[in-house]
């Protein structure tokens, strides 16, 4: 079984970390800076109609909450990450290739459909925000999403997550292509963001028909704002920075606590 790189901290992380220390001037421009981009491929988790999918969706009918701009004033952006991130360039092979995976367990088939999916909490109720961001160095990508989501319905996704060390620390999941992968699942640890929050570190290790050994890592991080839920995935076949993980969750946190904030204040 391939190991899993060293644990170091990368050019990525030194720059969210740069980033952070400029929260307050970031926060006071965040909702003057809306902007109506394409969705990438890479948060495109069903079909869609043709042509590029809104930044920001809505419901049909949607409670109170964040607008739709205050949603995407709410995300993360490629200013924030700094170099060497840079907006996405779509879908990486290893996301039907590795995570489209079955195994018996329900809860551990339950969170790779998550991971696949990208649909922790499900359809939300209110306005949703997405960005995505591909590492050139590394070839990480990191994929953001703001929505509102009942929080009662947050916290027992968050338990569950807990949870899942215990229940499913280390399983196999077969491919479509009939690879088996050794997944393990850990806990990561998050600032104190929030109203409530929860990681997961996931690993999955195999080889291609080829023989080549894969070892793909994925950030699961996940925190409650009021109403409002954060989800972030952070994975690739290479370096994965657990200090991008938790530096763009607290810098998110401290964002979406604000903008929440600067709306109840126009109430």
């Amino acid at each position: 079984m391939p190991h899993p790189p060293a644990g170091r901290r990368g050019p990525g992380a030194r720059a969210l970390l740069a980033s952070a220390l400029s929260v307050t001037a970031l926060l006071a421009t965040a909702a003057c800076s809306v902007q109506d981009e394409p969705r990438p491929r890479w948060f495109s988790a069903s079909p869609t109609d043709t042509g590029a999918s809104p930044a920001v969706e809505r419901p049909a009918s949607s409670g109170a909450g964040l607008t739709e701009a205050q949603a995407q004033a709410a995300l993360i952006t490629n200013a924030d990450l700094g170099e060497p991130w840079g907006p996405t360039r779509g879908a990486r092979t290893w996301r039907d290739g590795l995570l489209k995976a079955t195994t018996e367990d329900g809860d551990c088939q339950r969170l790779l459909d998550a991971l696949y999916t990208e649909e922790l909490f499900g359809t939300p109720a209110g306005p949703r925000a997405t960005a995505a961001f591909d590492d050139a160095e590394t070839d990480a990508q990191v994929r953001y999403q703001v929505a509102a989501h009942p929080p009662a319905d947050v916290d027992r996704t968050l338990a569950w997550l807990k949870s899942l060390p215990g229940k499913c620390g280390e399983f196999t999941a077969a491919t479509p292509r009939g690879g088996i992968q050794t997944v393990q699942v850990g806990d990561m640890p998050l600032p104190p963001v929030g109203d409530a929050r929860q990681a997961l570190r996931v690993t999955l290790a195999g080889e291609t028909e080829d023989g080549e050994l894969t070892y793909l890592t994925m950030d699961l991080a996940a925190v409650r704002v009021g109403e409002e839920a954060i989800t972030l995935t952070n994975a690739g076949l290479d370096e994965v920075y657990e200090e991008v993980t938790q530096q763009t969750v607290e810098l998110g946190a401290q964002r979406l606590t604000e903008i929440t904030k600067q709306g109840r204040a126009r109430i």
